[in-house]
């Protein structure tokens, strides 16, 4: 499989280090002669500098053997203009990343006319996923597989001594939840039994929705779930803006801090049941003089990603019930998990998932992405032509980094152990650390008589670590 990436900024160095780690032959393409060599020294791609937009550049790269094509350049025109010749020019598949809040309206209607197969705005994939964690009863992040049957949520242990030291299978507080995913210093791990769970680790429990609940108001001290009445977001960017419109349509009362007279300006008319407030949102006399500790949630959005995650530390100590914060370096990995913060939305990250669902979605229910990306949760459904059906998962003996967290059966959610069968038309949710992904996909969607497959998939090295 071949992919062309063009424009090789964070986002786009992410989807290209992202495709290598799935066998994708990958091309990147950058006007910039600095950036095309850091990817060069960095990554294994072959890399142009150049124009991508020039007619001779793209014939002689020869589009009519790319599956994909990706235009993440910082210009919308561009990327449009781009996928359309792309296309016209015989790749298979083409997504452009679309920025600008005018063309927010008549993203379906361009990609219609112009063949473009997925267009992604990163500004509202962000806000709404900033927005579906806002609006969430409860404090810790979470999310949901099968139709909300099995729920995920993610813990940072601190110094619980219940948790801290002790191998997995040692645990007794989560009875009827599995660990299916560990971040430590901004490296994942999937886990087993003998995991030993050390301090501060950012744990993703998973489990029935009622018990995942349950967990989620124990561990966060909350006695009674909040509702979210009113927010504050510092910047009024593309993000703030989009978070403010989702958030009015929930019936949450907004209030925007914007240090840009005209911007704000250009919010009341966007906006107007918002309330704008032209000042320095790091100024904390300006933060108390607004109350800032009357809000329910607070949302750090400006450009500059630390102080983004500075003011969304000042905002939770202010007593704020979430307080989160929106950046797009990746810089801050292996801190994030130490800082006092409800939650940290990546927009790069979370850019890069939604064009690799495109990617890699189809032949999934659902596909999500977790840890900054670096975990994969997919949902299938096991049919009798798979390998899989009707063994036992320590028949399976999957290899390291590849886990089944939760199995739904006759409409039942199962936590599932070694002694459990896969049966056909069971639903199961499959994690999996990104560069395990091919593994995973060979394991899971062979077919063919079960000893042959399983002794080719072992055979091939599918079963190392």
């Amino acid at each position: 499989m071949k992919a062309l990436v063009v424009g090789v900024g964070k986002l786009g160095h992410r989807l290209a280090s992202a495709l290598i780690d799935e066998d994708y032959e990958v091309t990147v393409v950058d006007y910039d002669k600095d950036v095309i060599e850091n990817i060069t020294t960095s990554l294994d791609v072959m890399s142009i500098n150049a124009n991508a937009l020039d007619f001779a550049v793209l014939e002689e790269i020869g589009l009519e053997d790319y599956d994909y094509v990706i235009a993440t350049t910082t210009n919308d025109e561009a990327n449009v203009i781009l996928c359309t010749m792309s296309k016209k020019m015989g790749a298979k598949f083409a997504i452009a990343r679309v920025r600008d809040p005018e063309y927010r309206r008549h993203l379906k209607f361009i990609g219609d006319e112009l063949n473009i197969d997925k267009i992604i705005n990163p500004d509202h994939a962000t806000a709404k996923s900033i927005v579906k964690y806002l609006l969430k009863r409860y404090q810790l992040y979470s999310d949901e597989f099968a139709g909300g049957r099995v729920s995920l949520v993610e813990f940072n242990i601190g110094k619980d001594e219940s948790f801290v030291g002790k191998k997995i299978m040692e645990i007794e507080r989560i009875n009827g939840l599995l660990i299916a995913a560990i971040s430590r210093e901004g490296e994942a791990i999937i886990p087993n039994g003998k995991t030993v769970l050390m301090e501060n680790d950012n744990i993703i429990l998973a489990g029935r929705s009622r018990t995942i609940e349950e967990f989620d108001k124990i561990h966060t001290g909350v006695e009674k779930a909040k509702h979210l009445k009113n927010t504050m977001i510092l910047g009024g960017g593309k993000t703030g803006l989009y978070v403010a419109l989702l958030l009015l349509k929930e019936n949450v009362n907004v209030t925007i801090i914007e240090i840009n007279k005209k911007r704000c300006m250009m919010l009341k008319e966007l906006v107007p049941e918002a309330q704008i407030i032209n000042g320095d949102g790091t100024d904390i006399s300006l933060l108390e003089e607004e109350m800032i500790h009357s809000y329910d949630s607070f949302l750090a959005a400006t450009g500059i990603d630390e102080v983004n995650l500075l003011m969304s530390l000042v905002a939770k100590q202010s007593g704020i019930y979430k307080s989160v914060a929106k950046i797009s370096r990746t810089n801050y990995d292996k801190v994030l998990d130490k800082l006092n913060i409800d939650c940290v939305f990546n927009t790069s990250y979370i850019t890069a998932a939604e064009m690799l669902k495109e990617i890699r979605g189809k032949d999934s229910i659902s596909l999500n992405l977790f840890l900054n990306g670096q975990v994969e949760g997919v949902e299938l459904i096991i049919k009798k032509k798979h390998v899989v059906c009707g063994k036992t998962l320590k028949e399976l003996k999957l290899p390291e980094g590849i886990l089944i967290i939760a199995i739904v059966r006759n409409m039942e959610m199962i936590v599932p152990n070694g002694s459990t069968e896969l049966k056909e038309d069971d639903r199961i949710i499959v994690f999996s650390k990104h560069e395990q992904v091919v593994k995973m996909k060979k394991i899971f969607y062979s077919e063919g008589r079960i000893s042959n497959a399983i002794n080719t998939i072992r055979s091939r090295g599918f079963n190392e670590s």
